[in-house]
């Protein structure tokens, strides 16, 4: 059997695993990443990646078919869903060799396989040509999570659908059925209505994007409506039939049962811990109740002190760019250097229609850490740039401290909401107040103005908005 010895293996090549072994191996480590399956993980290879250039593609014909309105005609809109699909595999390979490169550039040895633990120090690996035994000091565990599934609904990828499969299809389904009203999907739901599918999305919660902003969220469902989709909230779906090419679904809302006919049922229920056949109880890694791996979270060291965990396989949130940040964290303490998480400064971003980011407390979460806090609010209406861009829809709204201004949350809705939250996560990082915010100069015309605004009126400057009254 082969064996190969390293200061460090990191199991898991997706968004925490390849920066936590390009990391560690700039630290001088000698390191070595195990992928089970594909460079990039879930996120570039069959998620967060694959699923923008979808929603791409359908924002661009959802903005031709109403192009009409502005005064430009177009052709009847075609969507070729094959090239689509050619297009984004495109985007996904060149991502993925380029992971490769930046791995092996800075040092990195690769192994493609699947690991367990043999004992707290030794790993096997399954590989292609055989079994190797990896002999490690230390272990970082980042193999993220995988779709989540209903009893009596089982994805075949072909009517019934988890996200990954409903990323890969080759023909559009006129009517679709979304089990789950979460940023999953909402994101594939919306795109799929944007591009000439019927949508029906069942949500088992009172609202879409439960725990969400409850404002942003009831503007969603009221998009939603507008794209011609049904929304069933507090509603379940409690029975599954086949008919030839076609799935018959019963949902029930208020007690009342309706059955509901579709091409394709999307089941979007969420993820779950990716822990199977790792072996983990051989090297002392213990498991929450809810299946994550328990780790401190100042340190992400397991209950064994060498072997560290990251990313979703820890919890929520859920996020590529939290495995990335927990990542280099967790390369920087194995190293000796000064680091810690910061996970009130994580944002949170979903690609709906229109997008909805995040970052920091929400009014009452301020409130339950002892502050006593406020709340301006800017909507997309006011802003030109908004308007031109036919996005309209929306608002920022700032959290902040009454005592002394310190901004302690931001939520966007709009277009580019995705990009305008970077610059509330720095504020929250640095401690920023409103008064820093609204005081420093925007460029006109632009979406970012809406930040700015927003904070004026926080310190009762506003330009474009009356005075408010406090909450």
């Amino acid at each position: 059997m082969a064996k190969r010895v390293v200061q460090v293996a990191v199991v898991g090549g997706g968004p925490g695993g390849y920066t936590a072994a390009i990391r560690c191996a700039q630290l001088g480590k000698k390191t070595l990443l195990i992928e089970k399956e594909f460079l990039g993980g879930t996120c570039l290879n069959i998620g967060c990646i694959p699923s923008k250039a979808l929603i791409s593609a359908a924002g661009l014909v959802h903005k031709l078919k109403g192009a009409e309105l502005i005064g430009i005609s177009a052709a009847p809109v075609q969507v070729d869903l094959p090239r689509l699909q050619e297009w984004k595999n495109s985007i996904v390979s060149k991502l993925t060799g380029g992971i490769g490169q930046l791995c092996r550039g800075n040092g990195v040895e690769i192994i493609l396989g699947a690991a367990r633990f043999r004992d707290p120090h030794t790993l096997l690996v399954e590989t292609p040509e055989g079994r190797e035994e990896v002999a490690a000091e230390t272990v970082i565990l980042a193999t993220g999570s995988v779709s989540a599934t209903i009893s009596g609904f089982p994805c075949d990828e072909k009517h019934i659908l988890s996200s990954t499969g409903a990323l890969a299809l080759n023909r559009l389904p006129a009517r679709m059925i979304v089990l789950g009203g979460g940023y999953i999907g909402l994101e594939l739901g919306m795109a799929y209505a944007r591009l000439g599918t019927q949508v029906v999305i069942v949500e088992m919660m009172k609202q879409l994007l439960p725990g969400a902003d409850l404002e942003a969220s009831r503007l969603l469902t009221q998009q939603a409506r507008k794209l011609g989709m049904e929304v069933y909230l507090d509603s379940k779906a409690d029975q599954l039939e086949f008919s030839g090419s076609e799935v018959k679904l019963f949902i029930e809302t208020a007690g009342e049962r309706r059955p509901f006919q579709a091409d394709a049922v999307l089941v979007a229920v969420g993820r779950r811990p990716n822990t199977e056949g790792l072996d983990l109880n051989q090297a002392g890694v213990q498991l929450l109740p809810s299946g994550f791996v328990r780790v401190n979270t100042d340190t992400l060291q397991t209950t064994a002190a060498h072997v560290y965990a990251i990313g979703d396989v820890i919890g929520n949130p859920m996020l590529a760019h939290k495995a990335s940040r927990e990542a280099e964290v967790a390369a920087n303490i194995i190293n000796g250097k000064p680091a810690a998480m910061n996970y009130r400064c994580i944002p949170a971003v979903v690609f709906s229609d229109p997008e909805i980011a995040s970052v920091g407390l929400t009014l009452e979460e301020a409130r339950q850490a002892g502050y006593d806090p406020d709340v301006a609010k800017f909507p997309m209406t006011a802003c030109g740039r908004a308007m031109t861009l036919r996005e309209p829809d929306g608002f920022v709204k700032i959290t902040f401290d009454k005592a002394r201004g310190k901004i302690l949350g931001v939520v966007t809705v709009g277009a580019e909401a995705s990009e305008l939250i970077a610059e509330a996560a720095l504020a929250i990082e640095k401690d920023l107040t409103v008064a820093d915010i609204a005081h420093t100069v925007h460029a006109h015309p632009t979406l970012a103005e809406t930040l700015m605004e927003a904070a004026k009126l926080a310190i009762g400057e506003p330009i474009h908005l009356l005075p408010r009254r406090r909450i």
